[in-house]
C-alpha cells in the first residue's frame, strides 16, 4: 500500500488543527483532546455547562469532510478496511488506551506536548512507536 506525500495540505491541516487548539483553550480554557470532550457530552458525565461548546467542537469535527467537498469538488480520498473485526477491535484498543492514557492523541500529542507537559510527551512516545512497531508488523511481518 503506497501513500501520497501531500506536504501542502498537510501543513494546512496541521496548522488548522493548532489554531483550534488554540482557540478552545484561550476562548474556553479547555484543552482539545477529543476523547475528553466527547466523555464530557455523553452520559453519565454530562457537563451541561460545555455541552454547547463540546457539541459545536464535534459538529466541526463532523463537519470538516462535507465541507472540503464543497471547495475543493471532490471528496478526501480515504482508505478504511474492510475487515470488520479488525476495526472492532482496533476501535475497542484505541478507546482502552485512550482511558489507560488518560488522553487521546490530540489531547497528548497536540495540546500536551505544546504546554510542555511531560506526562502528555511520554504518552505521545508511547503511542508513536506503538504505531510505528504495529505498522511494520503488519506490512513487513503479517503481510498485510
Amino acid at each position: 500500500m503506497e501513500t501520497e506525500f501531500t506536504p501542502f495540505a498537510s501543513l494546512l491541516g496541521g496548522g488548522l488543527i493548532g489554531l483550534s487548539a488554540v482557540i478552545l483553550m484561550a476562548s474556553h480554557g479547555r484543552v482539545a483532546g477529543i476523547s475528553g470532550i466527547v466523555s464530557r457530552i455523553l452520559p453519565p458525565a454530562i457537563d451541561t455547562k460545555g455541552l454547547p461548546q463540546g457539541l459545536t467542537f464535534i459538529a466541526g469535527l463532523l463537519l470538516a469532510a462535507p465541507l472540503w467537498f464543497g471547495f475543493i469538488g471532490q471528496a478526501p480520498v480515504v482508505t478504511i478496511s474492510s475487515n470488520m473485526a479488525l476495526l472492532g477491535l482496533a476501535g475497542i484498543l484505541v478507546g482502552f488506551g485512550a482511558v489507560l492514557g488518560n488522553g487521546c492523541t490530540s489531547g497528548h500529542g497536540v495540546c500536551g506536548i505544546s504546554r510542555m507537559s511531560g506526562r502528555s510527551m511520554i504518552a505521545t512516545a508511547t503511542f508513536m512507536t506503538t504505531g510505528v512497531v504495529t505498522v511494520f508488523i503488519l506490512r513487513h511481518v503479517v503481510g498485510g
